[in-house]
């Protein structure tokens, strides 16, 4: 495919741009309970106006636009008050969850490098840590060194955490909430292990840190997580999640600049101007900055707490009516907005099928030796309204699956339990794509349950071999046929 050799019309262009669209998934009409969270109309065109009046300013000189220092300090300062800390905090806006966990995980070894003299630092987080800190081990070569959970609460374990440091461990991990399953780990505890140890401790807090305070105000029972613990010296919280700004919007911080000076890079010995990142990207929009500024003074603390109360009652309509469902159960403790649920009758992942037929999105969550499948669902304040309809629908989803035992789903376990997977090569892995019906880089249809059902007995990282191989296929332009 080349560039068009003319250029074309300007509204030719965009109606074959929102063509794009027509497969996507309606976000915005209240049936995606996963990857969406999008506010009211009236607050969505606050964010929208200010995303477009800084979208061509550049954060990369602040010296330039200076309006990119001021924001981001700003809504940095917003974000530490926020989250218990006083005025030695700091920190960076990023463009997401992800990138703000790379920075602090660099952090800790360049930390663990100029402080203690370990080249390759070891982090130890429980399992049910966001993958973003394996990538982050990665890419940094750290050695992330996995703990197990409580596979009641779905918490860490912190004896196990406490036997598995060692002389090179300088991060230790905790979430508020872990992704997968709402819970809220013994932060306290963990915080105290690390200070007994003279290490670091990061709080993954993308996903619940900016609700969790409103929920603590509101009477909830929520682990202590924050900066008000001692211990936890650095915290990664997004606002493009339950702070309902536009992607990409995240901060790190950290309890003190001295700890925040090793996330920085500068570079001065070439020719050209001076490098000094305190973040992964270097040239980037200020237009998600904006949009999180404004979105922070347009609704305020009140019209969060106000969302902040909807989201907890729709959290326990929730709990009540999945226990009111037969063979479901909530896996885990949650504290917050975000479930697990589990069916010891059905496949989780048919389950997923069903509800997508009915237009809903669910996400699948594959199992683990301790955890068992589930599907994953976040409520949000687009759901508030559509909650019975779902419930009803997944009642019926329920009686319309397959159970646990049907003949596909046996042949699928059959025709594994005889792969050597010690010597399954990238054939042996297109052998299984095919079984599922993606052979050839084919697009997923919407009946992907039978994929999941694939890859759920398999051990992870052939796991890893399949899906990458499949996205290595799938992501290839194809001329139309």
């Amino acid at each position: 495919m080349d560039i068009p050799e003319v250029g074309r019309a300007r509204d030719a262009v965009l109606a074959d741009l929102m063509a794009h669209k027509r497969g996507d998934f309606d976000t915005r009409g209240g049936g995606a309970l996963a990857f969406v969270f999008h506010p009211d109309d009236d607050a969505a065109a606050v964010a929208e106006r200010a995303y477009q009046a800084f979208l061509w300013d550049n954060a990369l000189d602040p010296t330039v636009v200076r309006s990119a220092l001021a924001l981001e300090t700003e809504i940095v300062a917003m974000a530490a008050h926020h989250l218990g800390g006083d005025g030695d905090v700091t920190g960076n806006f990023t463009s997401g969850g992800t990138e703000s966990v790379l920075l602090a995980v660099k952090t800790a070894r360049d930390w663990a490098r100029a402080e203690r003299g370990i080249e390759r630092p070891q982090m130890v987080l429980p399992a049910t840590a966001h993958p973003c800190f394996f990538k982050a081990a990665h890419y940094f070569d750290v050695e992330a060194v996995v703990t197990p959970v409580d596979p009641r609460t779905c918490r860490a374990d912190v004896a196990a955490m406490a036997a598995a440091i060692g002389h090179r461990t300088a991060l230790v991990v905790a979430s508020a909430p872990g992704y997968a399953h709402g819970a809220v780990d013994p932060i306290p505890d963990i915080a105290a292990l690390a200070r007994d140890r003279g290490l670091l401790l990061h709080v993954d807090a993308c996903i619940g840190g900016f609700l969790l305070p409103f929920f603590r105000e509101l009477g909830r029972d929520v682990t202590p997580f924050d900066f008000s613990v001692p211990g936890v010296t650095s915290i990664s919280m997004d606002f493009h999640k339950y702070a309902l700004c536009p992607k990409g919007a995240s901060v790190v911080l950290y309890r003190t600049p001295e700890l925040r000076r090793y996330q920085i890079f500068t570079h001065s010995a070439w020719p050209g101007y001076a490098v000094i990142n305190p973040t992964i990207l270097s040239s980037k929009s200020c237009g998600p900055m904006a949009a999180t500024w404004a979105m922070l003074h347009y609704l305020g603390r009140a019209g969060y707490r106000a969302i902040a109360r909807r989201l907890a009652a729709m959290a326990d309509r929730f709990a009540a009516g999945i226990g009111a469902i037969d063979g479901l159960t909530i896996v885990g403790r949650p504290e917050m907005t975000l479930f697990a649920v589990a069916s010891k009758t059905h496949s989780v992942f048919r389950l997923c099928d069903e509800m997508k037929r009915r237009g809903w999105l669910m996400h699948p969550q594959l199992s683990t030796d301790t955890l068992p499948a589930t599907f994953h669902v976040n409520l949000t304040p687009a759901v508030e309204s559509r909650l019975d309809a779902w419930l009803a629908d997944l009642a019926d989803a329920c009686a319309a699956a397959p159970d646990a035992g049907d003949d596909a789903l046996s042949a699928v376990r059959a025709a594994l339990s005889a792969v050597d997977f010690a010597k399954l090569d990238d054939r042996g892995i297109e052998q299984l794509l095919a079984m599922a019906g993606l052979g050839g880089g084919r697009a997923p249809s919407d009946r992907l349950g039978q994929v999941w059902e694939l890859l759920d007995p398999l051990p992870s990282d052939v796991r890893n071999r399949v899906l990458t191989l499949y996205y290595n296929q799938l992501n290839r332009y194809r001329p139309p046929a």
